[in-house]
């Protein structure tokens, strides 16, 4: 069934209440607990709140706690329950991207409803606060005390409409409340990924959202995909890349395929690759290494593995190794090929999709230079200061690729090229025969995702026509369908910044519109305001993984591109 109506959960999914909301009520409830008696600071129970709920979970019954503790008088567990949800209301905004996505699903003809728990006066504030009503069909505020169950709230509300809970969404932040009921009741289920419940394991497997997302700009896409007929079950995305780009594609594109798969360049001969390729005479494992970790199954399982992969070691003989990288080594000593080890890594990390090697020859890339000379290797074709490049070649002309590669690509829904390296990381794969030539007769549609900035010593100078035309000059003419192109332009500090390392941002220039491709623009830039994974070598502007990914399904999916900065949760 085709989706019509989605319900929204209000508290850390329409606006952010565990950080502007939350900590007042901890602060309220602290102070109530000490002028009733409690024989201690208000600071040491705020603080005692925090350490009870971080330890425990958001479930936990954090003022018993206290109470028992300090065997203090019962009724003070009612007090602090009074004060922490008394109506007083902080000033409080909707995430940035909110207005905007209710706005656009309104206009696609979606029912949106709003249903909110809790206490009823406190509810309301916070919706007349925020400004929401006007976006929904219809506002529901459950109250804790003498409302309905949960089940039959979302049945009576879905009732009146004459919708099926078939076609009915439910976007909440609680995989254990709204969103595990919403699923017993038949919906498809979204969970926000923010504040103090993002984390929360579900009781049973059955009741995990069908989705997962951190930012409200994502649903839409998600609703269109699903409508037409394209679930993570269904939806197949190859993405062709290597080095910092692949991984990031990869990690917002989880949200919207369980059947992802990263071809991956082995040409590099940089840093510990170089190394292990030059001792062992294995491919280079670093751009595998990387697209697995992206592709771990959770986000916390993510950060863990990036800090164990990425460890490289400071002293010693095996200083500068990255332990990553030595894992893949050992698992291909222990399978006795490159391809089984990623096939092995693939199983103990869990992932959600398969890395393939462009290639399993051990070859090289190679560079003819402006001035006429040639360079061979990775490590020497982007090395910064020699002259521009002016063709590319691998060492080895016939190189032969995985037929797994080859089938993939051939079955693909979409082909993503790129983002990352123009010449090492990307076209090394496209001068591999069997790849270039699986995408050429792919019925996908063929996406070439622009980077944001140049790099030093490979793309000095490069707009986007040139960026386009070095892709098209090894692809072939009129094979890509869609160029993706950033056009969220940083502030002036940040761009001087990365000038000062040589980098640039690559700019729209009057030579896309000559070529047979349909360019989009969008916000691509992440937020570099938040800590980030940086995945290995310059520390440049790169692309947000969620909206790399919601663009590339929106273009897919004829939705219209975000051209606007959309908010970090």
């Amino acid at each position: 069934m085709k989706i019509k109506a989605v319900i929204f959960d209000l508290d850390d999914t329409l606006y952010d209440c565990t950080g502007s909301l939350i900590d007042a009520s901890r602060r309220r409830a602290a102070r109530a607990m000490v002028e009733a008696g409690l024989p201690c600071t208000e600071e040491d129970v705020y603080q005692l709140q925090k350490e009870l709920t971080d330890r425990h979970g958001p479930y936990y019954l954090v003022f018993n706690e206290i109470v028992n503790r300090y065997h203090a008088d019962d009724k003070l567990v009612s007090i602090a329950y009074k004060a922490y949800n008394s109506s007083e209301v902080s000033e409080i905004k909707p995430f940035p991207d909110v207005i905007p996505t209710l706005k656009e699903m309104r206009d696609k003809g979606y029912k949106l409803f709003l249903l909110s728990v809790g206490v009823h006066e406190r509810q309301e504030k916070k919706i007349n606060i925020l400004g929401l009503k006007p976006y929904f069909d219809e506002i529901v505020i459950n109250d804790q005390e003498i409302g309905l169950l949960m089940d039959d709230c979302i049945r009576d509300l879905i009732g009146r409409y004459n919708i099926n809970p078939r076609e009915t969404i439910m976007v909440g932040d609680r995989a254990r409340d709204e969103l595990r009921i919403a699923k017993l009741l038949g919906m498809t289920t979204i969970q926000m990924l923010h504040g103090r419940f993002k984390c929360e394991p579900v009781v049973n497997e059955c009741d995990k959202p069908d989705y997962k997302v951190k930012r409200i700009f994502q649903i839409p896409t998600i609703l269109q995909l699903n409508n037409m007929g394209k679930t993570p079950e269904r939806l197949k995305i190859v993405a062709i890349g290597g080095g910092t780009g692949l991984p990031i594609m990869l990690e917002g594109s989880k949200t919207y395929s369980k059947h992802l798969t990263a071809v991956v360049t082995v040409t590099d001969s940089g840093r510990s690759s170089g190394v292990l390729r030059e001792e062992f005479g294995i491919l280079p494992p670093g751009d595998a290494r990387n697209c697995l970790v992206a592709l771990s199954e959770t986000e916390e399982q993510e950060r863990e593995l990036y800090q164990l992969f990425q460890y490289r070691f400071n002293r010693g003989s095996l200083e500068g190794m990255s332990l990553g990288n030595l894992l893949m080594t050992a698992l291909t000593d222990i399978t006795g090929s490159f391809e089984e080890a990623i096939k092995k890594a693939s199983k103990i990390l869990n992932i959600r999709g398969k890395v393939l090697p462009s290639t399993l020859d051990n070859t090289h890339i190679c560079a003819q230079l402006e001035d006429g000379t040639y360079v061979e290797e990775e490590f020497n074709v982007r090395a910064v200061g020699k002259p521009p490049i002016k063709d590319v070649f691998l060492k080895d002309n016939n190189v032969a690729s995985p037929s797994e590669a080859v089938e993939e690509i051939l079955k693909a829904d979409i082909i993503v090229i790129g983002p990352g390296s123009l010449y090492t990381s990307i076209i090394t794969n496209l001068l591999v025969s069997g790849i270039r030539n699986a995408i050429r007769n792919s019925k996908a549609t063929k996406i070439y995702v622009c980077n944001i900035v140049t790099q030093p010593g490979q793309t000095d100078h490069y707009k986007v026509s040139h960026h386009i035309n070095a892709i098209i000059k090894y692809l072939g003419e009129g094979v890509l369908d869609y160029v993706i192109v950033n056009n969220n332009i940083p502030r002036k500090d940040i761009l001087n910044r990365y000038q000062k390392e040589g980098a640039g941002v690559v700019f729209m220039d009057d030579g896309v519109y000559n070529l047979n491709v349909n360019v989009k623009k969008a916000d691509l830039v992440e937020d570099i305001s938040q800590k980030r994974i940086l995945w290995e070598k310059q520390d440049l502007l790169r692309h947000d993984p969620d909206k790399l990914a919601d663009s590339i399904c929106r273009v897919y999916a004829n939705l219209p591109l975000l051209t606007t900065g959309a908010s970090q949760v």
